[in-house]
C-alpha cells in the first residue's frame, strides 16, 4: 500500500501523519508531498526519515492512495491527474464536496456509499463532520425538519498563521494579522469570506453539506459561524426540530450507541462537552441534551470535537481504512 500525503508539511498534514501512525494503517511506502519550496525537507514517520517530494514527482511514483490537504486550487488541478492513473484520492479541501459526481463521506454515517469506482472522495467541512455525527442517527429515527446552528470555532481552523496571531496577541507582540480584527478576548462572527446573501462560505457549507451526506434535502438548515480564541476544537450549539416527537432518554441512548460519539451530559457534576477536552481526541462529544420548551418536537444539543482530527485528518484516514477494509482500493 503506497500512500501519498499531499500537504504533509501543513497543520492538517502533520496531524494526518500522526493519526496514520497511531492507527497503524498497512502502509508499505509513504510519500510526503508539499510545494516545490518544501521539496527536499525531511519528515519522520514511525522512526524513519522520508524526503518531501513535489506533486509531479509523487504522480510518477503511482501511489495507491493520495490523502490531500493542500487547498482547493491544488486539489482541482492535481486530484484528477492522480485519479487518471488509478490512485484513490481522499481530498480534505472544499473543491469537490458539492460536485454531484463525487461522494462526500463521514464513514460512520454514510461510508456505504463508497465503491471501488470512486477515485476522488471528498472529506466534509470540519464543522459539518461533528454535526452529522450527532444528527445522522437522530434524523434516521425522528426525521429532521429544521436545524439552527451556531458554531464557536478555533483559530486553528484558519491555519498556522491564525494560531500565530493569537499567540502574538497574548504575548503583546505586533505581527501578521490573519483576521480583520484582533481575535484575543474577542469573538468574530466571520468564518471564511462573506457571500452575496450575507452568509459566509463556512455557514453555507453547514447549510449544504449535511443534506448531501444524509442523502436528504427535505430538511432546512441555517447557520452562524463564529471564530473564538481557542487553540483547538470547535463547538456548536444546535437546535433541531423533528417531524416526530422524541424521548430524551432514547435520544441519549441513540447517541451513546453511535460509534465515534461520546455523550457527556451530567449537569450535577458540571460534565458537558468542552473544546479543551475534545482537543487531541478522535471522538465527537455531545451534551446539554434538552428539550426546546418553546417549540414542539425540538431538541437542543451542544457538540464539541477536535477540528484538526475528526474534523479533518482522522476522518480522512477513516475513509482510507473503510476502503481498505472493504477491498475498495
Amino acid at each position: 500500500m503506497k500512500v501519498a500525503i499531499v500537504g504533509a508539511t501543513g497543520m492538517v498534514g502533520a496531524v494526518m501523519l500522526k493519526v496514520l501512525e497511531e492507527r497503524n494503517l498497512p502502509i508499505t511506502e509513504l510519500i510526503p508531498v508539499a510545494s516545490a519550496r518544501s521539496a527536499g525537507k525531511k519528515l519522520t514517520y514511525k522512526g524513519t526519515d522520508y524526503t518531501v517530494v513535489t506533486l509531479a514527482d509523487a504522480l510518477k511514483m503511482s501511489p495507491d492512495m493520495a490523502l490531500f490537504s493542500a487547498g482547493g486550487e491544488t486539489s482541482l488541478e492535481w486530484a484528477p491527474k492522480f485519479a487518471a492513473i488509478g490512485t484513490t484520492v481522499i481530498d480534505n479541501s472544499s473543491a469537490w464536496r458539492m460536485d454531484p459526481t463525487k461522494k462526500l463521506v463521514v464513514p460512520e454515517i454514510n461510508g456505504d456509499v463508497l465503491t471501488a469506482e470512486d477515485k476522488i472522495i471528498a472529506n466534509p467541512n470540519c464543522s459539518t463532520i461533528q454535526l452529522v455525527m450527532a444528527l445522522g442517527p437522530l434524523h434516521k429515527k425522528y426525521t429532521m425538519k429544521r436545524v439552527v446552528i451556531s458554531t464557536y470555532q478555533s483559530v486553528s481552523g484558519s491555519g498556522i498563521k491564525a494560531v500565530q496571531q493569537l499567540d502574538n496577541e497574548e504575548a503583546g507582540i505586533e505581527g501578521e494579522m490573519v483576521y480583520p480584527h484582533k481575535i484575543g478576548r474577542n469573538a468574530l462572527p466571520h468564518c471564511d469570506v462573506f457571500l452575496e446573501n450575507g452568509y459566509t462560505k463556512e455557514e453555507m457549507k453547514l447549510v449544504k453539506e449535511p443534506k448531501k451526506i444524509l442523502r436528504d434535502d427535505t430538511f432546512s438548515v441555517t447557520a452562524t459561524a463564529v471564530r473564538i480564541p481557542t487553540a483547538g476544537g470547535h463547538s456548536e450549539a444546535v437546535n433541531v426540530q423533528f417531524k416526530n416527537d422524541f424521548d430524551l432518554a432514547e435520544v441519549r441512548q441513540i447517541l451513546s450507541n453511535t460509534p465515534g460519539v461520546i455523550v457527556q451530559d451530567d449537569l450535577a457534576n458540571n460534565v458537558y462537552p468542552m473544546a479543551i477536552n475534545a482537543h487531541n481526541k478522535d471522538e465527537v462529544f455531545v451534551g446539554r441534551i434538552r428539550r426546546d420548551e418553546s417549540q414542539e418536537n425540538t431538541l437542543n444539543l451542544w457538540i464539541a470535537a477536535d477540528n484538526l482530527r475528526k474534523g479533518a485528518a482522522t476522518n480522512t484516514v477513516q475513509i482510507a481504512e473503510y476502503l481498505i477494509a472493504n477491498n475498495l482500493v
